[in-house]
């Protein structure tokens, strides 16, 4: 199963953010962070990558982190090529407030670094600039995401809360934001660049951890097209709470688990309107489809199998 449900975790920062906002839960899309979100408190902040995406994504700097802003939703297709679902889809998330994503400003090589291999198997690992989480190369079963088929063209599929996330490098985004800077950053705070270096260079020399030293004796990860595809754990100082890093934004399940649908294939995700969306999988020859509208406070679904049998469901978002 893909239980990947992430929990909020108390921390001084995030206490410290909420009294300096004001802000009592965490809000909407990103159509309203101009009003909801603390940007009128903490200074907006510009950390390299997440410009590109800056429609969509907003980042913040507190005491001692970048607060990075978004509705966990990329802009490019998702979902088609997914061989191993359990009819999870991508809804929007509030990852805003005091539910952002945490990196820290000022990242420091851990005494001890943590390998991914046997730590961190739920929850993210790193943030894409484009404000999609990534989680561990490996799922919460210890299997590979990718062999094991789970993953769309992209990378990424949905977690127990219906969140789309990534368990692989998006090195797709190097055809928005070019080479010279990362497409993501580790919870550590040490950006991931793609499979070449920033100057163009061929990337040689990784440690374990899918990471070296450059010649100013700055430490950053890079993506690859081999396990483990991102940081292969932390070599900087994170804290590992729950299997998890801490801080960890939210997401909470808003329906009972889906069933596996042996056989499926996901062969289409059609966007209807802004928060409609017809998710489309063959089985067995025939397509089956799943319509549904998601707002952060409401979910109305439409299921219809491949025998043309449809039943509706509709969630409250709490």
């Amino acid at each position: 199963m893909h239980n990947h449900e992430i929990f909020l975790l108390s921390e001084f920062d995030r206490r410290k953010f909420l009294q300096i906002s004001g802000l009592v839960t965490g809000i909407g899309l990103l159509s309203s962070l101009a009003e909801t979100s603390a940007s009128a408190a903490l200074p907006s902040a510009k950390l390299p990558g997440f410009s590109a995406f800056a429609k969509s994504v907003r980042v913040f700097k507190s005491d001692k982190y970048y607060l990075v802003e978004s509705d966990g939703i990329p802009a490019h297709q998702m979902m088609i090529g997914i061989k191993s679902w359990q009819q999870q889809v991508p809804t929007v998330q509030p990852y805003s407030g005091t539910n952002a994503w945490s990196i820290p400003i000022t990242p420091v090589i851990a005494a001890n670094p943590m390998s991914a291999k046997d730590h961190f198997l739920r929850g993210a690992i790193a943030l894409a600039v484009n404000g999609v989480p990534i989680f561990n190369a490996l799922n919460n079963r210890g299997d590979d995401a990718f062999l094991a088929g789970e993953l769309d063209n992209w990378g990424g599929h949905c977690g127990r809360a219906d969140d789309y996330h990534y368990h692989v490098a998006p090195t797709h985004l190097q055809s928005v934001v070019g080479t010279k800077v990362p497409i993501a950053y580790a919870l550590d705070g040490f950006p991931i660049y793609g499979e070449k270096e920033p100057d163009g260079k061929k990337v040689v020399e990784l440690d374990s951890f899918n990471g070296h030293f450059d010649s100013k004796k700055n430490y950053h990860y890079h993506a690859t097209k081999t396990y483990p595809y991102i940081n292969g754990g932390f070599k900087g100082e994170v804290k590992e709470i729950n299997g998890q890093v801490a801080p960890q934004a939210l997401t909470k399940a808003f329906r009972p688990a889906g069933e596996p649908l042996r056989g499926a294939v996901i062969t289409g995700l059609d966007r209807i309107s802004a928060d409609t969306f017809n998710l489309t999988y063959s089985l067995n020859g025939v397509d089956g489809h799943v319509k549904y509208t998601a707002s952060l406070s409401q979910v109305s679904m439409e299921f219809t199998d491949t025998t043309g049998s449809t039943h509706t469901e509709v969630y409250a978002r709490k």
